[in-house]
């Protein structure tokens, strides 16, 4: 196959193509989704028009496709396709570029080109009221939505930041065991002596304070 002839039109493609038959898949250049062409049957596959080693063929072209089946650039595509049908008849490679030609005709009807960059872009990516992709002209109801509803967002943040939502007091409590006066840590045993803190509950407010204390130390109730 000769150089050159398989040029994209978009910036990037992929050739689906098998030895039954042709089609090609052609991808916008900024959102990268892709157009598949309608299949191509190929008429010297039905007449048994292939060479004799199909099964070599077959596997190369397998790997071939693996390796390319993303798309590759315009300018690697004559390379590309030249190494992935290297093996097949002169007349299967006619049908190819023919193919090929329908199937870039077929797709461009469902791209339009930007006249500032030059880009080929999918319609989800056209401005029809500017004429221009929606990178060099955005589509001002869509900029005007995502605006207000980043506005939305910073406005909860903003709020959320001003807004009280712990009222309690942040204070640090320590057990005073009361066997020998030191900080007993939060065990049930003091960590200096090892006496026993068995807590005694505060019979009005429920608070917890150390055994042998006569005052609540939260309410300052008497403690029985």
């Amino acid at each position: 196959m000769a150089e050159g002839k398989f040029i994209s039109f978009t910036s990037n493609m992929a050739d689906n193509s098998t030895e039954s038959g042709f089609q090609f898949t052609f991808y916008c250049d900024l959102c990268r989704e892709g157009y598949k062409t309608r299949f191509i049957e190929s008429k010297t596959y039905k007449k048994g028009k292939f060479i004799k080693d199909l099964g070599r063929i077959f596997s190369a072209a397998t790997q071939m496709a693996g390796k390319y089946g993303v798309g590759y650039g315009a300018e690697r595509a004559a390379d590309a396709l030249s190494q992935k049908f290297s093996g097949m008849s002169p007349e299967w490679h006619k049908e190819h570029e023919a193919a090929f030609e329908l199937a870039t005709n077929e797709a461009k009807e469902h791209f339009k080109r930007c006249p500032k960059c030059k880009k080929w872009v999918c319609e989800n990516d056209w401005n029809e009221q500017e004429g221009l992709c929606v990178a060099d002209a955005p589509r001002v109801n869509v900029e005007v939505a995502a605006a207000k509803s980043k506005k939305a967002v910073d406005d909860i943040y903003k709020k959320a930041a001003e807004t009280q939502v712990f009222t309690g007091e942040i204070e640090s409590k320590q057990t005073i065991c009361p066997q020998c006066g030191k900080p007993a840590g939060e065990g049930r045993f003091c960590n200096n002596c090892g006496a026993p803190l068995n807590l005694t509950k505060c019979p009005k407010c429920g608070a917890k304070n150390p055994a042998g204390v006569k005052f609540c130390g939260e309410c300052g109730n008497k403690i029985i």
